[in-house]
């Protein structure tokens, strides 16, 4: 059997044997250890009873944004005693005085979390008394294009300051695989522990979905891959009092890989309706319509559309990781990829085009036209601008002469190297405008006082009639 405490600590695992299904032929059946709900006792099983996880979890949370938040809350909730680390100095007085920047979670809720003990922290100093550590600080592309690691590290670092034998490490950071072992690990044992020996180690992928109202932290699965089956037992303890369900990866490079598989998924679908979104205008084609009438097929279909662009952290960015892990270590590109990177990347610059052919058609030139966006997030009913597709399209109009203005219920202000005038409800629109272009379909987005300006619309999102669409 190769001696997983020993790869762990070189940054890398030995091959496993073909007929391996499970890391351990010791441990507990796959299914044994996904169906447990609730209680600890299956600890027991975990082959070093020195580092068996604690009765009771005091878990600090490093990183208190849209993943992290969440986390804490849930963990509240379910009586774990919860300390959040965030090195912003505004989100820390903040969630302390009871505010919220995290648009799924309300000022009532961090409210709720302080009365039941949260409190959050800027002080590394704060977190020796936790027993759990969960890193959920963002990885941004680096100019090389790559994960730009350096929160990752200096939480890692900071963890391991106040690393005790026993404890629990998760990280939950979008990373390509390989990170956790590589990276993360060898930070943590300059505290003098080992990954797998003196201390748990984990990676478990956050599956957050801004907005999303119908599945959140509890009642989606959480992936879990670790160093060591002590590790996975102690990291599905420590989920399995804020999620429903726990699925367990053969190891920590798995569980990172499954992150990305489902980014690249949508990436490289939402790529193919672009492209065909392209063509199909070109033919005459109404790709809505096709969409529609694909989807009434009740297997072996899924619906994807077409769009401004990606935007978001997950899509735009985190098949990258992938892409640049496949390049840095094998070699050669990870082609489908990157064209899709390049499809949708270009999905900015392809509406700015059809929006001058729009006003040409009616004889109006693109320089000095009028034109409205509707909704300027990447995401329906958020506020949450990270990588929005308005921000290129924005700046590609003006750069052909475009004045601008906006419209978007949850954006106080806009600035797109300067500040865009605002439009403040649909009813102010006027006749003024040359072009309106939907972006965004927020739900505020009434089709009644748009009927009048039909033929002076481009919809992005084929959420409206009777309009031109992409």
């Amino acid at each position: 059997m190769p001696d997983p405490e020993r790869a762990t600590r070189e940054g890398r695992r030995e091959p496993r044997p073909a007929s391996q299904g499970h890391p351990d032929e010791s441990a507990p059946p796959l299914r044994a250890l996904a169906d447990h709900r609730g209680t600890l006792d299956f600890v027991t099983n975990a082959r070093d009873e020195s580092t068996n996880p604690p009765c009771e979890w005091r878990l600090a949370v490093l990183g208190l944004g849209y993943v992290g938040l969440p986390l804490a809350l849930e963990a509240t909730r379910a009586g774990v005693q919860v300390i959040g680390f965030d090195i912003s100095e505004r989100v820390v007085r903040s969630l302390n005085s009871g505010t919220s920047h995290v648009d799924d979670i309300s000022d009532f809720e961090v409210r709720q979390m302080l009365e039941l003990g949260f409190t959050a922290t800027e002080s590394p100093d704060q977190l020796a008394d936790a027993n759990a550590y969960v890193i959920t600080v963002p990885t941004p592309l680096s100019p090389e294009g790559g994960p730009d690691l350096a929160a990752v590290m200096s939480a890692a670092a900071t963890v391991a300051s106040a690393l005790s034998p026993g404890d629990l490490v998760v990280l939950e950071s979008t990373t390509y695989p390989g990170t956790t072992e590589e990276i993360v690990a060898p930070i943590l044992e300059t505290s003098g522990l080992s990954a797998g020996k003196d201390f748990h180690l984990a990676f478990s992928p956050e599956r957050i979905d801004p907005g999303n109202s119908a599945y959140g932290l509890r009642n989606t699965p959480k992936i879990v891959g670790a160093v060591d089956d002590g590790s996975y037992l102690a990291a599905a303890a420590l989920y399995s009092q804020v999620c429903d369900e726990v699925v367990r990866a053969m190891g920590t490079r798995e569980a990172e890989l499954a992150k990305l598989i489902e980014n690249t998924y949508r990436h490289v679908n939402i790529a193919l309706m672009n492209e065909m979104a392209q063509f199909s205008h070109e033919l005459g084609i109404d790709l809505w319509d096709a969409i529609r009438c694909a989807s009434t097929k009740p297997f072996g279909f899924h619906a994807f559309y077409p769009g401004p662009g990606v935007g978001g952290h997950c899509i735009p960015i985190d098949p990258n990781y992938l892409s640049f892990r496949v390049r840095s270590e094998l070699g050669h590109a990870f082609r489908f990829v990157e064209l899709a990177q390049e499809i949708n990347s270009s999905m900015p610059e392809y509406v700015a085009h059809r929006v001058m052919l729009s006003l040409n058609r009616r004889g109006l030139p693109i320089n000095g036209a009028r034109v409205l966006l509707l909704g300027v997030t990447y995401k329906a009913n958020i506020a949450d601008l990270r990588e929005s597709p308005a921000l290129p399209l924005a700046r590609r109009l003006r750069t052909l002469g475009a004045n601008l203005a906006y419209w978007d219920p949850h954006v106080d202000s806009w600035t797109v190297d300067e500040p865009v005038p605002r439009v403040l409800t649909l009813e102010e629109i006027s006749d003024d405008f040359d072009c309106l272009v939907v972006i965004q379909a927020h739900r505020e987005l009434d089709p009644r006082p748009l009927a009048a300006h039909r033929a002076r619309t481009l919809d992005t999102r084929g959420v409206l009639t009777g309009v031109e669409r992409l």
